[in-house]
């Protein structure tokens, strides 16, 4: 049967996704990949390493916006066909200086920060490009504050069922797993570590993840879920830019 363009489109889209570490890259290539790829959207979906011309052993962390900001440009620019996401956390990102990122000084949320990033890349991109193939995730918090969407899958999957009752606890207290930090070392990670020492980023944070379910996460983590939804949509933005 003949295809529709639509179809095609569907069928030609390719996905990079900027994180900012190791964990995030994981998530995306044994989680989300696999997800966006079932879902017959996406014919390539990857991570790639904020900064990544640099060693493996030094790679993480975010970069400076301009660095950031040429890589996605070159990508946006070099191949039409493909979108980029970008999956960081609000409070690592640099807010002053020769680094700062757009809407980190001032803004009070994630959300405000996307909107300023997005800005920045359309802004760069010209009047002619389609917002729909730049779609920017800025987390509260950190990757760990999502393993909170089900306390006692991710004490289970962990190997540590004990620890179930403090994590609840903690989720308890804020609320919603994307609330979860008050001061500098309140954050989801750290607290994770008091409870659990070994506690290994990579390797039990991405163990964790296929414990809890990506349902589970989407339905108790509304930004991340969000962010999910548009790029499950996305490549209808393919052809259009």
């Amino acid at each position: 049967a003949r295809r529709t363009s639509r179809e095609v489109r569907l069928d030609m889209a390719r996905l990079f996704v900027f994180v900012e570490g190791e964990t995030e890259e994981k998530f995306v290539n044994d989680t989300l990949a696999p997800h966006l790829c079932g879902s017959g959207y996406f014919s390539d979906v990857r991570a790639r390493l904020l900064g990544n011309a640099r060693p493996r052993s030094r790679r993480g962390g975010i970069v400076a916006w301009s660095s950031a900001r040429k890589d996605i440009i070159r990508h946006l620019r070099q191949d039409r066909r493909i979108i980029i996401a970008l999956l960081v956390d609000f409070y690592a990102m640099p807010k002053t200086g020769f680094r700062a990122w757009p809407g980190r000084d001032g803004a009070g949320s994630g959300r405000e920060a996307e909107a300023a990033i997005g800005a920045s890349v359309a802004n760069e991109m010209g009047s002619a490009f389609h917002v729909g193939r730049f779609v920017p995730c800025v987390m509260m918090h950190e990757f760990e504050a999502m393993l909170f969407s089900d306390c006692n899958a991710f004490a289970r999957a962990i190997g540590r069922p004990e620890v179930f009752p403090e994590l609840q606890v903690i989720l308890d207290r804020f609320g919603a797993p994307e609330a979860i930090n008050d001061t500098p070392d309140g954050a989801p990670s750290k607290r994770i570590l008091r409870l659990v020492p070994d506690y290994d980023k990579l390797l039990s944070g991405n163990r964790a993840v296929q414990g809890i379910g990506l349902q589970r996460i989407r339905e108790k983590c509304s930004h991340f879920g969000g962010w999910l939804q548009r790029l499950e949509t996305s490549a209808d933005s393919i052809g259009q830019s």
